[in-house]
């Protein structure tokens, strides 16, 4: 049974994030400097221009066509140049060590917490947060049992907070995650 992914607000959306492994990974890829719903719907808007939300399709085209496939109105991100050629290269990363496979990221070799997150680290965009975050988005949502996940993916993985898009499964708990982002940024910028 496949895992339903409530992110977006928008059901198409986020059955294509809980269907296809490789969109997940798009959606963590774009959420970066703009509201988590556009960035998990950044993989839909892909695939209804493209046809297809396929790794080798996007890691080989033509990347001045993909940058303005990526800007297009409604845009994939606020940054689309940029996060067009993050895209690529994500995909082409997929396809030369995951034979275009990115589920195989978390699932080849039944790998246990801290190997998934040491593979998401070496992605490209991804640094410890973001694979730390998409590691208890796998472990809460995609049914992922590796053997301490919660313990590798940090305070992410802490079971009933309400951190990250791992956290979210409905409206009331996307307010949540929102509300204890807003005091993390207030209590940050009250120290600096």
């Amino acid at each position: 049974m496949a895992p339903h992914i409530y992110i977006t607000g928008d059901s198409e959306a986020d059955q294509l994030l809980s269907n296809n492994p490789l969109a997940l990974l798009l959606g963590m890829l774009l959420d970066q400097q703009v509201a988590m719903e556009t960035a998990f719907a950044g993989p839909a808007k892909i695939k209804s221009r493209l046809g297809t939300l396929d790794a080798a399709t996007i890691a080989d085209y033509d990347a001045d066509a993909f940058v303005e496939l990526c800007r297009t109105p409604p845009a994939v991100h606020r940054y689309p140049g940029n996060m067009a050629a993050r895209i690529q290269t994500l995909c082409r990363t997929v396809v030369d060590e995951w034979d275009g496979e990115a589920a195989a990221i978390w699932t080849r070799g039944e790998p246990d917490g801290p190997e998934v997150l040491k593979r998401l680290k070496g992605l490209p965009g991804f640094g410890v947060q973001k694979a730390q975050i998409f590691l208890a988005l796998l472990g809460e949502r995609y049914d992922f049992t590796g053997s301490g996940w919660r313990e590798a993916a940090g305070h992410y993985g802490e079971n009933g907070c309400f951190r990250s898009v791992a956290n979210i499964t409905d409206a009331e708990s996307l307010a949540k995650v929102r509300e204890t982002k807003r005091a993390a940024k207030a209590a940050a910028k009250q120290k600096a």
